[in-house]
């Protein structure tokens, strides 16, 4: 568990990832954390250094059915190799999702056994039909920003006006109903 206070985004030819990992139901690997922990050694082979992963957080579910377990949540940051563009990238995660077992439900928010969500490649913005970059609503969700403002805090992500750390404080501030003016 390191901290990257003074992370960036990269450079075009060698962008930062961050990837966002959850988990409620046992796989064939595990445990929830257990997947989470082998999903973060498989995300490494998409890395060109070592891969920094927050701990893994224990969260309520949100938006999703009553009958939900609590979820494992992580997020993990790494310098993508330069042969990756964002949508291949997204390509080899629902590979990594299927492998753990993963399959399409047509309930919204519905248990899972691995999520991974391709939160921000480098600068780079997208809105296509299957991406949009950075993730629309990672910032909205406590599960992504809690890991996200362990390992680094100072980090700015694209279209975003203030540091992870302030949205995270943002965000439990409007949960809390402390208005920000």
């Amino acid at each position: 568990m390191s901290s990257l206070h003074n992370i960036t985004l990269g450079s075009e030819t060698s962008p930062t990832v961050i990837v966002g990992l959850g988990s409620n139901l046992d796989t064939r690997h595990g445990s929830p954390e257990q997947t989470i922990e082998l999903a973060i050694q498989r995300l490494a082979q998409f890395s060109v250094s070592d891969l920094i992963a927050s701990s893994i957080w224990q969260t309520a579910p949100v938006d999703c059915p009553p009958e939900s377990a609590d979820f494992s949540n992580a997020v993990c940051i790494f310098t993508s190799l330069a042969e990756l563009s964002p949508e291949g990238l997204l390509v080899e995660l629902k590979k990594i999702e299927v492998e753990f077992g993963r399959t399409q439900n047509s309930r919204a928010n519905a248990s899972r056994e691995l999520d991974l969500d391709l939160i921000c490649f480098g600068n780079c913005t997208r809105q296509t039909e299957t991406l949009v970059l950075p993730h629309p609503r990672a910032f909205q969700r406590e599960f992504v920003l809690a890991p996200l403002a362990e390992v680094a805090p100072n980090l700015t992500i694209p279209l975003q006006p203030v540091t992870v750390l302030e949205l995270l404080e943002l965000l439990q501030n409007s949960k809390n109903g402390v208005s920000l003016s």
